[in-house]
């Protein structure tokens, strides 16, 4: 792995404490001198990593004010979205969110599958649902997130267009800490199981709008007991 650079090194710091809430949105951040002695160096390297975070609309200088972190929504970079999602505080409203986007995505990829899927990818979906299966048994969660995940991803590759999958990798990391979180339910993963024979059975029939909505099925029930068994849950 590369070394970081010293402005990257004090971007991702800045955009840590950020995350960390230490500064909320619309917050003032220190100034180039002060952050210089925090991290021991010049003002040109500072100046560089504020201008990194000001590209991605993290933050926004307003002159002869000061420099300000941006909302949530009006951050340009999927990546620190992704990283504020996953270490700052949950938010019931960005695991909806997530489905939401998986659903514009995953649909779609499975709809194109449909016909270009191969015979050894449908073998390879359907070993991930006897693993699921296993895993349900055996209340291994860690393997059944494994199979879902893998589930997901042959059916990403499976639909033939480069950018899909190119889209979703980012997302890998959130949607292995959500399935494990999720996965936990029995109830859950019964539904999932059902849900992934039926798209299963969709894309070995190779028929494009019974695959679609196989898995906007998929979403509408991930979305369903989300907020039966998860978010409605009490807080521990």
């Amino acid at each position: 792995m590369a070394r970081k650079s010293l402005t990257e090194v004090v971007a991702d710091d800045l955009l840590d404490r950020i995350v960390a809430g230490e500064f909320p949105p619309d917050a003032l951040v220190p100034g180039e001198l002060e952050l210089s002695s925090q991290h021991e160096v010049s003002r040109m390297t500072v100046r560089e990593a504020m201008k990194t975070l000001e590209a991605q609309r993290i933050l926004r200088v307003e002159r002869g004010r000061g420099t300000f972190v941006n909302p949530l929504r009006s951050w340009g970079s999927l990546h620190a979205v992704l990283r504020a999602v996953s270490e700052g505080e949950d938010d019931d409203a960005v695991a909806i969110q997530l489905i939401e986007l998986r659903r514009m995505l995953e649909t779609g990829a499975c709809e194109l599958a449909a016909t270009r899927i191969s015979e050894t990818d449908l073998d390879l979906l359907a070993d991930q649902v006897e693993r699921m299966r296993a895993a349900h048994t055996a209340k291994d969660v860690t393997a059944f997130v494994e199979s879902d995940l893998a589930f997901h991803d042959i059916i990403l590759h499976a639909s033939g267009n480069i950018f899909v999958a190119v889209l979703f990798e980012p997302l890998h990391r959130i949607l292995e800490s959500r399935r494990a979180e999720t996965s936990r339910v029995p109830e859950i993963q019964a539904n999932a199981i059902a849900m992934h024979e039926a798209i299963l059975e969709a894309l070995a029939a190779r028929e494009p709008e019974p695959a679609r909505v196989a898995m906007d099925n998929h979403m509408t029930q991930t979305r369903e007991d989300l907020q039966k068994y998860v978010l409605r849950a009490p807080k521990s």
